[in-house]
């Protein structure tokens, strides 16, 4: 019985398993099956088909151009546009590699007879039979010769490598040198620029509209030689602007790491905004290029062609600047800081010594829109050519070298000692802490010496004088002492509120400036008395003086400065962001009484006897508020001025630094010259 137990036992045990071994065995069967039906039919039943589709499965992916948006003015004038440019391509897909050399040369012959110029970027010439390095080509000779190319010892004679180059390209040893060189040089070009099924070579680019016809006309029937239309971006005026504007740039590691996760596809051949607006509204300037694959069979012949991704074009962005106000700008900037350097070379000649203004080189102005803080003029001197900038070489170097730093942003990058037009902010400082009153005089004997090591001189004996005296006939002593009786830190508080030291919120690149006292680093009691005047550490953007300018005009509101009005799609047709609306970033804390008290002190500026700008403005067609500003330096004194206008109604409001101007009477013309241009 307990044998007969365990057999059973047994068989019990091993019935599970032979199930499972079946069922595997059974499935596994099945796959088989399955598999012999699917090639019976792949190769049996549909075969013809799929060798048919074998036969045309070779594709490529190839990425089309991306268009960047336009940069305008407020009233839609182009200022950065892009414009339409003809170029000869080669065509990788579509060409006969037989026959592609002796194409080529048809093509340089005809190039040569229509004047335009291929791209001949091989750093041998050619002279009679005698080939040669190019002078001023070290770098290019030196790709040549790497190990990426050549692979030759630095010291290969030009004719050795051109050599080594006619067995790499397997060109023809029956053509004359000429021809031969010129095959080598593009063949070189195609290898350097990465020439593939993806990527069509540029064989000339920028070619006159009478070559087309001619190219046209003869690669009639020639396969993979095609003149296409380009855009090229381009500044409308080329030194209206630069600082304003930008430029592009190759896109480095470092900002392609930044950039490739955005919503925007970079590639790391991409070029990308680098300072200014190009940079500023990268994301909104940026194009999208498209996406299209080629399918080809097996004899080369194209099938088809299939774009899986539309290009599009990037926005356009419209500027608050007037163009016609900052023709005037740029001209009267430029104008007015050779006439300074003139007249200061001229009075030292004359009465010998320094200080005269021959030092003058450079300077800025800025003019706002009182009603929203937009800037509808800003330049800076010496300006630059954007278009020939962007080409770097020779004129990038020379902009380098340039001892008046061409390329340095004074509107809103350049901090300058301020002068005298820092003494509205004391006063209304003054006023509202009432450290003075409308009436409080001090006795000017011109020389204040409270602090004996920080005796502060004035222009001229005032004797008594109030507050609108002083301002109106810039009296260094009263400021001094209202300076004094003020203190430092309520000085720089009142001064931040009214945008001095202080970002104005502008789109693109600004410095903080300094405010003395806050930001130095040091400070002694006697100090005070020269920030007061505007001297000490006081140094401030003109971006920041018109911004200052504009918030007295509007009655101690500061708006946020701003350059850019909207961005629209790059057809102008639907607003895609809108920035027209003021922003209000702080009120100045001054009662409405004593704004008024040092507003008509900057009226009677221009419109007292013997106010500092009277002379300029005594009889203009509209009133002006204003300050006049001597700012000294090392060298000649900067000049300075801010205004406003109209006084009963504010509309604009301007700030010019001439740097060793010496003469105010200049940086007073060149606001003259944009009121002018504003109210005529």
């Amino acid at each position: 019985m307990d044998f007969i137990k365990r057999r059973k036992k047994r068989e019990s045990k091993n019935k599970y398993p032979k199930t499972t071994i079946t069922v595997c065995i059974i499935i596994t069967l099945g796959f088989f099956v399955l598999f012999t039906a699917r090639l019976v039919d792949w190769q049996i039943v549909h075969g013809s088909e799929y060798r048919e589709l074998a036969k045309r499965s070779t594709s490529y992916t190839v990425r089309t151009d991306a268009t960047r948006g336009e940069i305008l003015d407020k009233n839609g004038d182009g200022i950065v546009v892009n414009t339409t440019h003809y170029k000869i391509v080669i065509d990788k897909l579509y060409a006969n590699e037989e026959t592609l050399d002796t194409n080529l040369l048809a093509l340089i012959n005809l190039m040569n007879l229509t004047g335009d110029k291929w791209e001949d970027t091989l750093p041998i010439e050619l002279s009679g039979n005698t080939l040669s390095y190019k002078k001023g080509a070290e770098d290019e000779i030196a790709t040549l010769l790497s190990e990426d190319y050549l692979n030759l010892d630095e010291n290969t004679t030009a004719q050795d490598c051109f050599t080594k180059l006619l067995e790499r390209y397997k060109i023809d040893e029956k053509l004359t040198l000429t021809e031969q060189r010129n095959l080598v040089s593009v063949h070189y070009n195609m290898e350097l620029t990465g020439y593939s099924s993806s990527n069509p070579y540029v064989f000339a680019k920028d070619i006159k509209r009478s070559t087309v016809s001619a190219v046209s006309e003869n690669t009639q029937g020639v396969s993979g030689i095609d003149v296409q239309t380009y855009l090229v971006r381009k500044a409308q005026d080329s030194d209206l602007a630069p600082h304003i504007l930008g430029a592009l740039g190759s896109i480095t590691e470092e900002e392609y790491e930044k950039l490739k996760d955005g919503n925007k596809t970079y590639s790391l051949t991409d070029s990308v905004g680098k300072f200014g607006i190009e940079l500023a509204f990268e994301n909104q300037l940026k194009g999208e290029g498209g996406m299209k694959i080629i399918k080809r069979n097996s004899d080369g012949t194209i099938v088809d062609t299939i774009e899986t991704i539309d290009s599009k074009p990037g926005n356009t962005v419209y500027l608050t600047l007037d163009k016609k106000l900052q023709e005037t700008a740029v001209k009267s900037l430029a104008e007015n800081v050779k006439a300074a350097k003139v007249q200061g070379v001229a009075t030292k000649e004359s009465y010998g010594g320094s200080g005269w203004g021959e030092d003058c080189e450079t300077g800025a102005v800025v003019m706002l829109s009182v009603k929203d803080f937009s800037v509808l003029a800003a330049a800076s001197y010496p300006t630059y050519d954007l278009n020939k900038y962007s080409q770097y070489g020779d004129y990038y170097v020379k902009l380098s070298e340039n001892k008046n730093s061409p390329m340095y942003n004074r509107i809103s990058v350049g901090s300058f000692a301020c002068g005298s037009v820092y003494k509205p902010c004391v006063a209304c400082a003054a006023l509202e802490e009432k450290t003075i009153t409308k009436d409080t005089e001090i006795f000017c004997k011109q020389e204040y010496d409270y602090y004996p090591s920080n005796v502060v001189h004035c222009m001229h004996y005032h004797g008594d004088e109030n507050v609108t005296g002083a301002i109106a006939q810039s009296c260094n002593y009263f400021f001094a002492e209202t300076g004094r009786r003020l203190g430092i830190e309520t000085m720089y508080l009142y001064s931040e509120k009214f945008g001095l030291g202080e970002y104005t919120g502008i789109e693109i690149e600004e410095s903080k400036g300094t405010l003395a006292g806050r930001d130095s680093t040091s400070w002694m009691p006697g100090n005070t008395v020269q920030a007061a005047i505007g001297q000490s550490d006081n140094a401030f953007t003109p971006l920041q003086l018109a911004t200052y300018a504009a918030t007295l005009a509007n009655d101690g509101t500061r708006l946020k400065t701003h350059v850019v009005s909207k961005v629209t799609d790059y057809e102008r047709t639907k607003t895609i962001e809108d920035y027209s609306k003021a922003t209000v970033v702080d009120t100045c804390g001054i009662s409405k009484k004593n704004l008024d008290i040092v507003q008509k002190a900057m009226l009677e500026v221009t419109q007292d006897e013997d106010g500092t700008a009277y002379s300029m403005f005594g009889d203009y067609k509209v009133k002006v508020a204003a300050k006049t500003g001597t700012a000294e330096n090392a060298g000649s004194d900067h000049t300075t001025f801010i205004c406003y206008a109209p006084f009963d109604k504010p509309e604009v409001a301007v700030a010019v630094v001439i740097e060793h101007g010496a003469k105010g009477r200049y940086s007073m013309q060149v606001a003259k010259d944009l009121l002018d241009g504003y109210f005529k």
